[in-house]
């Protein structure tokens, strides 16, 4: 049964939130610069892939890589632009060579399927994601990424995949903060993407039991949400956050 005073405080949250405002306080902002479609989804996903740690050292590291790709991600990517990258950091664990990795991933997938949305069609999210890996590995000699989670199989053994299920949010939920790039995929095929601070605040609340902050975690929080609002539960990523980490960093 819906709790109605929770439902009030999470809306409450979400609209404190969820403005336009928001947009230069997170990565979200890089995804926004852009105009050519390819741009968005190429930024959106590599934004993601850096969003762990102080969010201001995330905004610069972002700013720097996506400096170093110039004007068109696209172009850097689909003219081998990649090829000139050497061993230097961007951020933390992630270097010019893992940038280099990915650049070479996403040459496949627009070579292969035409859009990085054109991949998440008629699969729900987790065997999107599994296929987003296992493309991403063959562009690179079939080694995985340690910045790509693996999803596992069905329900089990898998990672919660923020980053990747951040990126889905940006892509695919309405504004004012999320871009709605991709009309194809309804927000309500959405799961929440898991932090620790995400994760700390919902097991407050009671909307999480479960410790472990896994893919099984993901799934249990987001249809817990989805008594809240069924065609966009992804929603209150933005007022768990509010709720727990506005002055915290996302991990």
């Amino acid at each position: 049964m819906k709790d109605v005073s929770l439902l009030k405080e999470l809306e409450k949250s979400y609209r404190i939130i969820c403005k336009p405002g928001f947009i230069a306080l997170d990565p979200v902002q890089f995804p926004h610069r852009y105009k050519k479609r390819e741009d968005i989804e190429i930024s959106a996903f590599l934004a993601a892939t850096i969003a762990w740690g102080r969010r201001d050292m995330i905004l610069r590291s972002a700013h720097k890589m996506f400096t170093i790709m110039g004007t068109s991600l696209y172009d850097f990517i689909m003219k081998d632009g990649y090829n000139k990258l050497k061993k230097n950091n961007i951020h933390r664990t992630f270097f010019e060579s893992d940038l280099k990795y990915f650049c070479k991933g996403f040459k496949r997938i627009y070579s292969m399927y035409g859009s990085i949305e054109n991949l998440f069609l008629n699969v729900n999210v987790w065997e999107g994601f599994r296929i987003f890996r296992e493309e991403m590995a063959n562009a690179n000699k079939k080694i995985y990424s340690r910045h790509i989670a693996d999803p596992g199989i069905e329900n089990k053994n898998g990672s919660a995949c923020k980053k990747l299920n951040l990126a889905l949010r940006w892509l695919v939920r309405e504004g004012p903060v999320d871009l709605r790039l991709w009309k194809n995929i309804k927000p309500s095929a959405l799961y929440i993407p898991l932090d620790v601070h995400v994760a700390r605040t919902a097991r407050k609340l009671g909307l999480l039991e479960r410790k472990s902050n896994d893919k099984k975690s993901v799934i249990l929080l987001t249809e817990k949400l989805r008594e809240f609002d069924l065609s966009d539960p992804v929603k209150y990523d933005f007022a768990l956050f509010g709720m727990s980490a506005l002055n915290q960093d996302r991990e």
